[in-house]
């Protein structure tokens, strides 16, 4: 019986592997969202001289949320990989840039980024205002103020947590 445990448990430990085809989706689509971005950059470069302030200031909204996106990916393929699969190697790759983030901390800092990409959107939505209903900028705004309250919460969990496994360690 001890043996058979023994192998549910290769089998169940081993499986976190399979998470890395998932970062590696990840990574590709990080890619092609490159792509998107070049694309995007280029319709901004060459309107530069035709776009006024209004349009000007959307577009580069648009560039500053495609950045932002496109770092939510690599925060949540390197800390997930680093958390669920393996740690990097220190001694190949310069991975101090990453810091160590837990699962509470990536949490926090992911919904710190959707938030921050929301507010983005809401912002353009504001400033063509006249391009909507009042009903969906009252939803918009709403699922805005969403996002900002699951983000507070999860930051006063995770210290209560934190306070909680300090607490206990003395």
């Amino acid at each position: 019986m001890k043996s058979l445990e023994l192998i549910v448990e290769r089998i169940i430990l081993s499986s976190r592997w399979i998470l890395v085809a998932f970062y590696l989706g990840l990574a590709m689509s990080l890619a092609v969202y490159a792509v998107s971005f070049g694309y995007k950059f280029y319709k901004v470069a060459i309107n530069v001289f035709t776009f006024d302030e209004g349009e000007m200031i959307l577009a580069m909204l648009g560039l500053i949320d495609a950045a932002l996106v496109a770092s939510l990916i690599v925060m949540v393929m390197i800390s997930g990989y680093e958390n669920f699969v393996s740690r990097f190697d220190e001694t190949e790759a310069d991975v101090s840039f990453i810091g160590k983030l837990d699962a509470g901390s990536l949490k926090i800092k992911v919904a710190s980024s959707i938030v921050a990409i929301s507010s983005i959107h809401l912002l353009q939505v504001f400033l063509n205002v006249n391009q909507f209903t009042d009903g969906k900028i009252m939803w918009l705004t709403a699922m805005h103020l969403a996002f900002v309250v699951s983000a507070v919460m999860l930051g006063y969990l995770e210290q209560l947590m934190k306070k909680t496994k300090d607490a206990s360690k003395i």
